[in-house]
């Protein structure tokens, strides 16, 4: 069986957070139209998305369906 190792699923996390943030902070701020507003929505969900991706990515990781040997 092929798992992921913890390590590789915190810097797949981070990775994505960072992808993830500046999309955030770009549609905030277009939708605003003010950049300390997209700045401050980007910082808050950051923080929660980080834990709950983490643990999403660890849950899937337990899931056998979708996984195949090479």
């Amino acid at each position: 069986m092929i798992t992921e190792s913890r390590k590789r699923s915190l810097f797949k996390t981070i990775s994505w957070r960072v992808l993830a943030s500046i999309d955030t902070f770009l549609i905030s701020w277009l939708i605003s139209g003010k950049i300390s507003i997209g700045i401050s929505i980007a910082t808050l969900e950051v923080v929660t998305k980080l834990i709950i991706y983490y643990f999403h990515e660890r849950a899937w990781d337990k899931i056998k369906w979708g996984k195949y040997d090479k």
